[in-house]
């Protein structure tokens, strides 16, 4: 949990970002997660996850004018070969991939290598920020998730089901041991 003064810095930090925003889609939550990345919260660099070339690109999309730092960051590199399958599953569920849904994509696929919540993870402030991220960019994935399954445990089940990988031993989730941890609250 943040405490008062960083959260205070976090919105301060989104105002910023968005005083330069073009009115796009996506503006307020990438700025949720560029305010949060600065200040070493979630899993994701300044970056993005994309790389300077990308972020470079994101930010005159989004931001013009902007002034960001920005890094390249390989963290989770061990783990690209997993990246490029998360980000492949949802492009699957694109009509027609643009540039806006391959960079969301692969900024969740980069959140998906962190240990907690994706929606921490990506630093979005709330889980109702991360399904409407994945509804306005992903929104046949998104309908596909209609239980409402943590979206981390979803994209990998997602996965696991294409590959014909099921490892969970239940019949259905309602009657599994740990239905709990896939459908329960992330507060």
């Amino acid at each position: 949990m943040l405490d008062a003064q960083r959260l205070l810095r976090r919105e301060e930090l989104q105002q910023r970002v968005l005083a330069h925003a073009r009115g796009a889609e996506n503006d307020v939550l990438l700025a949720k997660m560029l305010a949060s990345a600065a200040l070493g919260v979630g899993v994701l660099p300044n970056d993005l996850g994309l790389g300077i070339e990308g972020i470079s690109r994101l930010l005159e999309r989004h931001y013009p004018g902007l002034r960001w730092s920005l890094e390249d960051d390989a963290r989770h590199a061990e783990r690209f070969p997993e990246r490029e399958e998360l980000v492949a599953l949802m492009l699957e569920h694109v009509d027609t991939p643009c540039v806006e849904t391959v960079d969301m994509a692969r900024i969740v696929a980069a959140a998906c290598m962190g240990g907690n919540h994706l929606w921490e993870d990506l630093g979005l402030w709330t889980r109702a920020d991360l399904s409407e991220l994945m509804t306005r960019n992903f929104p046949v994935l998104a309908a596909k998730n209609d239980r409402d399954m943590k979206w981390k445990k979803f994209l990998y089940k997602q996965l696991c089901q294409r590959e014909g990988i099921y490892i969970c031993r239940a019949p259905s989730c309602e009657v599994c041991a740990d239905y709990a941890k896939c459908f329960g609250p992330e507060e």
